[in-house]
């Protein structure tokens, strides 16, 4: 018998080998080397890196440049994930309750959720590029064109420093949106419709339905999309390189750490510079992960 369970032990042990094997050499020896790289002034050029300690850090701390980056991550994380969510809910909540009739969603929601969905079926660049005509500063812009109309415009929406950031703002919770109304829909799916009955008897109305009974039962749901929209907000690279004047302009008024990461690698060659950057991106992502997950605990409603 002990021979068996041995055997048994080996036969688990060879198949959980290689998996493990793979994670620790493609994704755990990345980390560790970019740490590494971190305390270097290697510049891309030399086989073996010049060890410098922490100086790129004490670095990082005078650099005015990587704290308009910080100050917009924080901002992406604060705010996308609040106005998507909200917009997301308040989508969702209609396409699937928020008839006239019964527990029932509005007419023509089935068409509603693939139009809410389409901007997830466009490659990021291809989103970039769209909206880089959507607010061309002239008669051609679909934004500007109507305000010209009526003497309000042109607008530099990207070449105005005070709204650049919000524009792509705009652009990302646009881009997002639409998944998490199918990922919140498939949640109220699967939410049984007699507890939205029993509280119609009762008397609630729709607002009332929604605080009460929808966001306390979607609330694992909410809590996933607060994190997945929490690690979007720090990876904004695409939109912003390609959209955006100067690739995080003007005057850095777009910038994220993960731009300044791209640029100072392969723009000024200063790849320990840019480690370090990685560095504090990748424990800025991992904190606000662990903070969320901690601050949204709470019990699991049963039903």
């Amino acid at each position: 018998m002990l021979f068996n369970r041995y055997r048994r032990g080996l036969f688990i042990t060879s198949f959980l080998a290689a998996p493990v094997i793979l994670y620790l050499v493609y994704v755990i020896s990345p980390y560790v080397q970019a740490f590494y790289i971190a305390m270097t002034d290697w510049r891309g050029v030399t086989a073996v890196p010049n060890f410098i300690g922490l100086d790129n850090f004490q670095r990082l701390l005078g650099d005015s440049v990587f704290w308009k980056a910080v100050t917009h991550n924080i901002a992406l994380l604060v705010l996308l994930p609040v106005i998507t969510i909200v917009i997301a809910l308040f989508f969702a909540f209609l396409l699937n309750v928020g008839g006239k009739q019964g527990v029932s969603g509005i007419r023509g929601s089935g068409f509603y959720r693939v139009v809410f969905f389409f901007p997830q079926v466009l490659a990021v660049t291809i989103v970039a590029v769209l909206f880089q005509q959507v607010f061309r500063p002239d008669g051609s812009g679909m934004l500007n064109a109507p305000l010209m109309v009526f003497g309000l415009g042109p607008v530099g929406f990207l070449s105005d420093p005070d709204l650049a950031f919000w524009s792509v703002l705009g652009v990302l919770v646009w881009q997002a949106v639409g998944f998490y109304v199918v990922l919140f829909s498939a949640g109220l799916a699967g939410i049984p419709k007699d507890m939205f009955e029993a509280a119609q008897i009762d008397g609630a109305g729709r607002i009332t339905l929604f605080f009460r009974v929808t966001l306390p039962l979607l609330w694992d749901t909410v809590q996933v999309a607060w994190v997945y929209l929490g690690i979007l907000a720090m990876d904004v690279f695409a939109i912003v390189w390609v959209m955006t004047d100067q690739q995080g302009g003007p005057d850095w008024s777009t910038t994220v750490m993960a731009a300044e990461i791209y640029r100072n690698a392969f723009e000024y060659f200063r790849f320990g510079y840019a480690s370090a950057l990685g560095v504090v991106m990748f424990f800025f992502t991992l904190g606000f992960a662990v903070l969320s997950l901690r601050l949204s605990r709470r019990e699991r409603i049963e039903y």
